[in-house]
């Protein structure tokens, strides 16, 4: 596992030394001497975001309210995808255009006027550019969510837009507009759109006792969904992904950047909790993103894509970072190439519902074939404007590229783990597990996107009818118990060293009996690209099993990624699955998977090696299991020695805890 793909050099984080066109659009010749890893620079984010534009706005209705895109249905019909289209592209075009000075060279700002008055003079009405009303977000409430989108975009080109409509059509598109104030969202991010929504109005001057209520009771909200490093809970619960960046650190440093600007203040002078909380999450989160540029694939609504880099760009922008803004846009330059150059747009130039391409075991029901524009929101690192650093100063190296990282990211229960030569980066997840506080964990669906104890920039989730990768399970009568809620029991680095542990009870969908003593308990421990996985079963019922899968990567010579899963101390049986549904990555996977019987009611210790690095390691010439020496398991203790940096490591088992030592020092 100490084998490495080679080193990516200077400008080979992408394969090709030109852009694709997205659609008809050609997009400016790369420019290597200010920008030598992507090639990518301020002109091209602008060519980006007017050829997203221009390609959606093809599909618009005839005054241009609606953009309906082609594509299955959403969950929340056709009229509200329309409105989707509309939001969602004019976000783009509004930090296009903020960020330029008002500078408007297709007309964006007049075009999207037309569509706002056309929406909100009939709202409701059944016709080719009503928009439908704001609700409950039970009761088909997608309108709230773009709601907050368009309030943005006009608090954004305010001078450009809004201030140019009649007061007439300004009071018909505040009173639409207002239906977030007064409609329930749902318990998450969701209150974060009539916050934004209320930041609008007031900045127009049309605040009043419901935009001051709703706007406190978000900043209430976030204040106790903060769990520390920089990192919220999307609600109540156990909910930790890329929403962080691309939601509840977004809407209120802008909200806080944007008050400033209107009253001509410095908006860097009075750092606030917000932008100080950008500031610590940035300092773990830009260690997520590859050489190449992927963002680590992990939650929710992945088909968002470069939005992963919305809160590295708002960063930049506000100044609440702590990367230099070589570091800053060779993050940002390097994730939008990684998607443009993998297939993001299709044919017409319109973003795919997928990951690379299109792809739709990836899709959430409440996606729609504009929900991937989401992504417009990466484009507020224009909001740095073309004199600004993080455009004029040369692209540095990303963390990722400088050096091996262990990181423990105790707060949200995460480990992450890169190594420079490949370029890969991994999280091991032991905090985010999907769960609102009100669920008990037995009867409550496990989830792909948030219940693995592994995921990285290289590999993906398998689907829910698939062979789980990087999972623990206990199998009694036919059925997988499944980990629902997780109780993290702590994190650590040091020294190029990690760890990460927790428990969980493993729940039986569909079965009625409950085995009250039954735990399992989970450590890795993590050193260059290997991992020591250490499973600890207690209370098992009789006729139990134990199953324990490793990272799915694509089969055959098609893999860009190599996996392994070898046994230890505990496992009998080692195999290979596919999974053949694949991952965000491939159309298909292979999963290894290691497997053992267990005996009831006793206390089991399994151990494994496994590792994902890139696929040109010599897999014949190195002896993986030669990563540890001197292995032992007693009654309350694992002990190993990491060979390679010749570290003695203490595993406690009760009560867990984890203690490295100099060779000699005990």
């Amino acid at each position: 596992m100490s084998a490495r793909s080679r080193p990516t050099g200077p400008g080979e984080s992408s394969a090709k030394n030109s852009l694709p066109r997205i659609g008809q659009h050609q997009l400016p010749a790369l420019d290597f001497s200010l920008s030598p890893h992507t090639g990518l620079t301020r002109t091209h984010w602008e060519s980006v975001a007017d050829a997203m534009v221009a390609n959606a706005r093809d599909w618009a209705s005839p005054q241009g309210a609606r953009i309906d895109l082609p594509g299955r249905a959403s969950a929340s019909g056709v009229r509200s995808d329309g409105l989707e289209g509309y939001a969602r592209t004019f976000l783009a075009a509004a930090f296009r255009v903020a960020g330029a000075h008002g500078e408007d060279p297709y007309d964006w700002m007049g075009k999207y006027a037309q569509g706002l008055v056309a929406g909100t003079r009939t709202p409701g009405s059944d016709d080719a550019e009503s928009w439908p009303w704001i609700r409950d977000y039970d009761v088909f409430g997608q309108p709230m969510v773009e709601s907050a989108s368009i309030a943005l975009g006009l608090r954004l080109t305010r001078p450009w837009l809004w201030d140019r409509l009649s007061l007439e059509e300004q009071d018909r598109a505040a009173l639409w507009l207002r239906g977030a104030l007064v409609s329930v969202p749902a318990p998450n991010n969701w209150y974060l759109f009539p916050f934004t929504v209320a930041g609008f109005l007031e900045s127009a001057g049309r605040g009043d006792e419901h935009t001051v209520r709703v706007r406190e009771r978000a900043r209430r909200l976030l204040d106790s969904w903060y769990v520390g490093q920089g990192w919220y809970t999307d609600g109540d619960g156990g909910s930790l992904d890329h929403y962080n960046g691309w939601a509840l650190h977004l809407y209120p440093v802008l909200d806080e950047f944007l008050e400033a600007r209107e009253e001509d203040l410095n908006p860097h002078v009075s750092p606030s909790r917000w932008s100080e909380r950008l500031r610590e999450h940035l300092s773990g989160f830009s260690h997520l993103f590859a050489a190449d540029g992927a963002p680590v694939y992990f939650g929710r609504s992945m088909t968002y894509r470069f939005a992963t880099g919305a809160a590295v760009g708002l960063g930049a922008a506000t100044g609440a970072t702590p990367l230099t803004p070589g570091a800053s846009r060779r993050i940002l330059s390097g994730n939008l190439r990684y998607f443009l150059d993998r297939g993001a747009f299709n044919d017409r130039g319109l973003l795919n519902l997928g990951w690379h391409k299109q792809h739709s075991a990836t899709v959430q029901t409440y996606s729609g074939p504009a929900s991937p524009y989401w992504a417009s929101k990466a484009f507020a690192a224009l909001l740095a404007p073309a004199e600004h650093p993080l455009w004029t100063q040369t692209e540095e190296l990303a963390p990722v590229e400088t050096t091996d990282h262990v990181i423990a990211l105790d707060a949200p229960g995460l480990l992450v783990q890169s190594t420079r030569t490949d370029g890969i980066v991994r999280v091991h997840n032991h905090g985010s597990d999907h769960l609102r506080e009100v669920n008990a964990e037995a009867g409550s669906a496990t989830n792909p996107l948030y219940s693995r104890w592994a995921y990285s920039t290289h590999s993906g989730p398998t689907s829910e009818t698939n062979q789980p990768d990087n999972e623990l399970s206990v199998l009694w009568r036919g059925v997988r118990g499944e980990r629902t809620r997780i109780h993290p029991l702590g994190t650590g680095a040091k020294d190029g060293l990690g760890w990460a542990a927790s428990w969980h009870r493993p729940t039986f969908p569909g079965r009625a009996a409950s085995f009250p003593g039954l735990k399992a308990t989970s450590i890795v421990l993590v050193h260059g690209a290997a991992e020591v996985r250490i499973h600890m079963i207690e209370g098992a019922p009789g006729g139990s099993s134990a199953q324990s899968s490793g990272w799915a990567t694509p089969p055959g010579g098609d893999a860009s990624v190599t996996s392994y899963l070898l046994p230890v101390v505990g496992w009998t049986e080692s195999n290979e699955v596919t999974a053949p549904e694949g991952t965000a990555f491939g159309i298909s996977a292979r999963v290894p998977r290691l497997e053992a019987a267990l005996l009831p009611d006793q206390r089991q210790v399994m151990v494994s090696l496994a590792s994902l690095t890139g696929a040109d390691a010599d897999d014949e010439a190195t002896d993986y299991y030669a990563e540890i020496e001197d292995l032992n398991i007693d009654e309350n203790q694992v002990s190993f020695r990491w060979r390679g940096p010749d570290k003695l490591v203490l595993v406690g088992l009760d009560p867990l805890t984890v203690t490295t030592h100099e060779r000699g020092a005990l």
